[in-house]
């Protein structure tokens, strides 16, 4: 960093740059976000791609046909595991809606009260600021509800659009990743070529060789401490005769790829569930604190057990990268967070100038402890 020095201009324009960068990110989500999901997709299929075309001489078209094929089966299977129970659960919502009421009659009081003051509040900043009279004009011209089948007929609207829009993504997704994994070393053997001395060549191979073993390690890992993960809570949803258990197994393996975020949206869930089947709200609090146990076994003992050495990234910049993505694009951007931190912490160790910030950010530790027959050494000065 004392080597570096940078002008208030490059500066301004380093930041102008980034800015428009996540502008672009965000504004061509519907095209960028695909190619990124295929990316990532071909990091975790790397390795049964070699064992199909290196060790089963199966030719590279072939093996990733076969790939896509299982990836499209694994996706409906799960698709047909949630949708089908989910239906069912939705179509029954409006009959139990009434249970749920009764057993939250005691939050009844407290809600009304905040409420109460939230409209008090409200009022009080409308006639300190003096917009008490245009709130009431606004409140008087303010347009009719729509009607019940005004609203159902937007929200199918909703439902439709969203529908094809995701089925768009889902094909570009499919197709990009095909070609990734046909001909994806072809492009990163070009890319070498182009490099201009043999440093650099050197570099770029080792970035692309640890971004696929340490993304894909923690890919393959992850998934299966999820599997682990959704069996024990199906195992449980049954134990406590939860209805589908199946479903709330699903439900539980794909949340817990989003860190933080999912297991609590998995413990409201199974609370609100539970509610349906339990007589009252004790009951109901059994299977979501078994699910906190589960979910606090598998991420403060199980995860870091396995992960610590090759993965331990700041705590603090992962959830940041998890609220940014999430705001810039949803879930998939939640589910991309830790992998994406993880490349960058990657690429930051092997440019000198962004070192600094890679040892901030944390990441895989690096030496001869760590990986021994894997990683190559790092460039000599003479070579540079």
């Amino acid at each position: 960093m004392r080597r570096s020095r940078f002008s208030a201009q490059t500066i301004c324009l380093l930041i102008l740059t980034v800015l428009a960068v996540f502008y672009t990110l965000y504004f061509a989500a519907a095209i960028i976000l695909p190619i990124v999901l295929a990316l990532v997709a071909n990091l975790l299929l790397s390795a049964p791609m070699r064992v199909l075309h290196a060790r089963l001489r199966l030719p590279k078209t072939l093996a990733a046909l076969i790939l896509i094929l299982c990836l499209f089966g694994v996706v409906g299977a799960i698709g047909t595991a949630i949708s089908v129970p989910a239906a069912g659960w939705i179509s029954r919502a409006p009959q139990t809606m009434a249970a749920i009421q009764a057993h939250m009659a005691v939050l009844h009081g407290p809600l009304r009260m905040i409420q109460a003051a939230n409209e008090r509040i409200e009022s009080f900043l409308a006639v300190v600021s003096g917009r008490g009279h245009e709130g009431a004009q606004g409140a008087l011209l303010a347009p009719a509800a729509p009607s019940a089948e005004g609203g159902l007929g937007t929200f199918g609207s909703s439902v439709l659009l969203g529908t094809r829009a995701f089925v768009g993504q889902l094909f570009t997704m499919m197709l990009m990743l095909f070609f990734l994994l046909a001909q994806g070393d072809s492009l990163l053997r070009r890319f070498v070529e182009i490099m201009p001395t043999f440093a650099d060549k050197r570099r770029a191979v080792q970035i692309a060789y640890q971004i696929e073993r340490n993304v894909s390690l923690y890919l393959t890992t992850i998934t299966i401490i999820n599997v682990l993960v959704g069996l024990a809570n199906m195992l449980q949803c049954w134990a406590f005769g939860l209805p589908n258990p199946l479903l709330w197994g699903v439900l539980a393996f794909l949340l817990n790829y989003i860190p933080i975020i999912g297991p609590l949206t998995g413990i409201v869930i199974y609370f609100v569930i539970s509610l349906f089947v339990f007589p009252s709200v004790l009951q109901a609090l059994l299977p979501p604190m078994v699910y906190l146990c589960i979910h606090l076994m598998e991420g403060e003992t199980i995860t870091p057990m396995v992960l610590a050495r090759r993965f331990t990234l700041n705590p603090v910049l992962v959830m940041g990268s998890l609220m940014f993505w999430d705001w810039l694009w949803g879930v998939w951007g939640a589910f991309l967070s830790v992998p994406m931190l993880a490349v960058f912490k990657i690429i930051c160790d092997h440019v000198e100038v962004l070192t600094p910030i890679g040892h901030i950010v944390g990441g895989p530790t690096r030496g001869p402890k760590m990986h021994p027959p894997a990683v190559l050494p790092e460039p000599s000065p003479e070579v540079e």
